[in-house]
């Protein structure tokens, strides 16, 4: 038997269960989001809400309080819509709230805008009650972090690249750099021993 057969490869069979299992917390996370009573997305820096309301409404009729941590939206005189603590704070200056008119299907919506103060965190939610989504799955589009200063864009794009790193298995920007500084240093001073050098 060798060790090419597929059969008997534990790698392809672990990758399979892996694609599997992705699969299956994908469609969960779909499922529990698409049960909730509005859609968010989010950029590294904002978080944007929108909430479908009656199209008779209007401003008036709404009760919205926004904080530093914490949301609500409701009809007045019913239940909130949405209603909870953020997971992490917001620039309640640069924070708004709209109701706007929906062209598909007819109505009308309340259009929350976020800001947040940590612009290197993903958020795994919009209220820390709601059902979370796996934030190490995240891939910005590349025009979003051309939006980021030089600073920020670097440590967002360190960040990706170790966590890509992490998910298989190589080595994170900072062990690289350890490695090619003792690689470098070695080349320098043939004359040391360093084969047990501990990298870490």
């Amino acid at each position: 038997m060798s060790s090419a057969d597929p059969e008997h490869n534990p790698n392809i069979s672990e990758v399979a269960d892996r694609d599997r299992e992705e699969k299956e917390r994908k469609a969960k996370e779909d499922a529990e989001q698409a049960q909730l009573p509005y859609q968010w997305t989010q950029t590294i820096k904002d978080v944007d809400v929108t909430i479908p309301v009656p199209g008779n409404l209007r401003g008036k009729d709404l009760d919205v309080v926004l904080t530093k941590n914490k949301i609500k939206v409701a009809v007045k005189g019913q239940e909130p819509i949405i209603e909870g603590e953020f997971p992490h704070p917001v620039l309640l200056d640069e924070c708004s709230w709209t109701l706007e008119t929906t062209s598909q299907p007819p109505g009308k919506e309340v259009a929350v805008h976020l800001d947040k103060v940590n612009k290197v965190e993903w958020w795994a939610h919009v209220v820390t009650s709601a059902p979370k989504i796996d934030v190490s799955k995240i891939t910005p589009e590349s025009s979003k972090l051309g939006d980021l200063d030089g600073e920020t864009r670097a440590m967002v794009e360190k960040m990706m690249y170790d966590q890509r790193q992490k998910e298989t298995g190589g080595l994170t920007s900072d062990e690289q750099k350890k490695r090619d500084l003792l690689k470098k240093f070695q080349a320098e001073h043939p004359e040391m021993d360093f084969s047990n050098a501990q990298i870490g």
